[in-house]
């Protein structure tokens, strides 16, 4: 009993965590942090050296995601407050046949919710989808559901958002490959749960909603944007690409000062201070009501960052916890012995978080500490661990339903009762996980 002590408060403190969030309602971070000083105390760990522990383990998460996580809102408000997202939305907006314009919906919330936050991209872009039902005739869930689908993938499976950060930190993932894997992977599950699920449930007269959707502002398509489409596409490639450089420049360039060089442009510190630099250049506001805005704009991108950080970071203490006490470990060795590889492991313990308690960053996090210690005992690839990160992140995006906060901001803006969102939204989002879980274990064959 005593060699399975740590086990035990392990999986006691997994039970706990969905109790204290879900029934005690107690806050995330919270919950999280008292489960790991709980798991160590009740492994048997002398109270000193559990709170070392916890410190060391939220202290060496932090010390990446935070400033990471913080670079990323500063970029993606940069962004949102130069006009750089509206002018993709208002270049597509202006393509003819509603087929092209469900793909373009598609691909434009991959795009926007690269930099920015699900439900910020939503509402910045929710004017244009009224814009495009009203002169179509159409629902506007025609063109909304593809929109929130590419949202969807690209808040989850490509960086620099926090979750695949989160995942990729806590597991020890390369972020070249997450991008590269999360690209590939995303493109595919946005066509399907996406554009595809548009036209289908439209074709056979299932798709619900208004043509009016709610929207804070109107847009006309014609308009001049403030950006150009070029120039806004490659500002918000540019941390990716530098991100890329640098992991391709490990890979293929020998030892030396350009190999240095190439290392230090693709951190993701410099990638996207980089980025938010030439950005904030290129695209410097002119006018007090402009940088007025864009101060508004940076305070408002940084609130919800706290709550990612400080949860990322109790999420990093659990997972030290799993490692120093051993039970990660014993974890580990019998999760693979049922014959779960990490990829199927770490998906489906997202997923149930995910079902669980409903937010999609929380359901990475955690999961991501839970499958930590079976990716360490799986001595997988680079390659590899770029594909378990989406596979967690696949299954942290499956089936949204009503304790998501994105599943009433979905109800609410296409102005939808719960079970339209249900048999729209929830299954766009099933498909979203299966699709993402297939595309990853295809993959895996080549790797």
């Amino acid at each position: 009993m005593l060699e399975n002590r740590a086990l035990i408060a392990t999986l006691l403190g997994i039970l706990a965590r969905f109790v204290l969030i879900l029934r005690v309602r107690m806050h995330a971070f919270a919950a999280l942090l008292l489960v790991a000083i709980f798991s160590a105390l009740a492994a048997g760990m002398a109270p000193k050296l559990a709170f070392d522990t916890v410190q060391k383990g939220m202290g060496g998460t932090l010390g990446f995601i935070a400033p990471v996580i913080g670079l990323g809102a500063l970029f993606g408000a940069i962004l949102e407050a130069s006009g750089a997202v509206q002018a993709w939305a208002q270049k597509v907006s202006r393509w003819a046949s509603v087929g092209k314009q469900r793909w373009a919906m598609g691909g434009l919330g991959l795009v926007a919710a690269t930099p920015v936050f699900f439900d910020v991209a939503l509402i910045i872009l929710m004017p244009f989808i009224a814009a495009l039902s009203s002169r179509t005739g159409r629902l506007a869930l025609v063109f909304g559901l593809p929109l929130c689908a590419g949202l969807a993938v690209g808040h989850a499976f490509i960086p620099p958002t926090p979750g695949p950060i989160a995942i990729a930190e806590l597991i020890g993932a390369d972020l070249g490959w997450v991008i590269v894997f999360g690209a590939v992977t995303g493109l595919v599950s946005v066509a399907i749960a996406g554009p595809l699920l548009s036209w289908a449930l439209d074709r056979s007269g299932n798709m619900p909603g208004q043509i009016e959707a709610r929207a804070e502002r109107k847009v006309n398509p014609e308009e001049t944007p403030r950006v150009s489409f070029g120039l806004a596409g490659a500002l918000i490639a540019l941390p990716l690409i530098l991100i890329l450089l640098g992991t391709l420049g490990q890979l293929m360039l020998p030892s030396g000062l350009f190999r240095d060089t190439v290392t230090v442009i693709g951190h993701p510190f410099s990638a996207l201070l980089i980025a938010s630099g030439v950005t904030y250049v290129l695209l410097a506001p002119k006018t007090t009501s402009d940088r007025n805005r864009l101060g508004e704009t940076l305070t408002r991108a940084f609130e919800p960052t706290g709550l990612v950080i400080l949860v990322t970071g109790a999420g990093g203490a659990f997972k030290q916890v799993l490692v120093d006490t051993g039970a990660g470990a014993q974890l580990a060795e019998g999760i693979l012995s049922f014959g779960f590889s990490p990829i199927l492991a770490g998906f489906s313990l997202a997923l149930l978080v995910r079902l669980a308690q409903g937010s999609a960053t929380v359901a990475m996090i955690t999961a991501a500490g839970l499958a930590a210690p079976i990716v360490a005992a799986a001595n997988l690839s680079a390659p590899e661990l770029g594909l378990v990160t989406i596979a967690i992140a696949a299954g942290a995006s499956g089936f949204s339903h009503v304790n998501d906060s994105g599943f009433w901001l979905v109800s609410r803006l296409f102005q939808i009762n719960e079970a339209e969102t249900l048999r729209t939204w929830t299954l766009s989002t099933g498909l979203i996980a299966i699709t993402g879980l297939i595309s990853v274990l295809l993959l895996s064959l080549l790797v």
